[in-house]
């Protein structure tokens, strides 16, 4: 087994940089839902678990969670593919509650658009979206996002739940995959 540094060509936002912004986004989500009564965080699987994890230690309004595993890569699992597929779907009516969706990264923007049409037709009272990672000149299909960890250029990342081919998940740190190394 190779170690992650075999892979790794930089590290792009160190442990207390993403440490900092999440409790940002926990204050920011907070002071906007402080009336909100019905907050759910619906993590989207699995890169986004670590985030949620750590985002929801730092939003100080009463809310609950749910997850929903939605596919839209194909071989490799690197390029988008645009098709999206619910692996596993909500088991929370949302009808009425104020939802945040809780992402890992937004892209091309398919999958995020697909979500939220799906979302939105179960008639939640509010749907917005909150991203650790952005990357904005990918983006084929706008998606609002609301909240915002850090805006990345196109390069592929792993670590702080992002996976290089399903491992290296548990890195707190987003680190740049040397593609010379992946590749080879």
């Amino acid at each position: 087994m190779v170690d992650y540094i075999y892979y790794l060509k930089e590290v792009l936002i160190a442990e207390k940089d993403l440490q900092a912004r999440i409790a940002e986004l926990g204050a920011a989500i907070s002071h906007d839902y402080a009336d909100s009564t019905n907050l759910l965080l619906i993590c989207i699987l699995r890169g986004g678990v670590m985030f949620l994890t750590d985002l929801m230690r730092h939003i100080t309004v009463p809310h609950a969670i749910d997850f929903m595993a939605v596919s839209s890569y194909g071989v490799g699992g690197r390029e988008s593919q645009g098709a999206v597929r619910i692996k596993m779907d909500l088991m929370t009516d949302i009808r009425d509650r104020d939802v945040l969706i809780v992402e890992d990264i937004v892209d091309s923007g398919h999958t995020l658009s697909s979500v939220m049409q799906l979302l939105s037709t179960r008639k939640p009272k509010s749907l917005h979206i909150c991203t650790l990672l952005d990357k904005e000149e990918r983006r084929e299909v706008e998606v609002p996002v609301r909240y915002r960890g850090f805006s990345i250029p196109n390069k592929f990342v792993f670590g702080y739940g992002l996976d290089l081919d399903e491992l290296f998940r548990n890195l707190p740190f987003i680190g740049v995959v040397d593609l010379r190394k992946y590749d080879a």
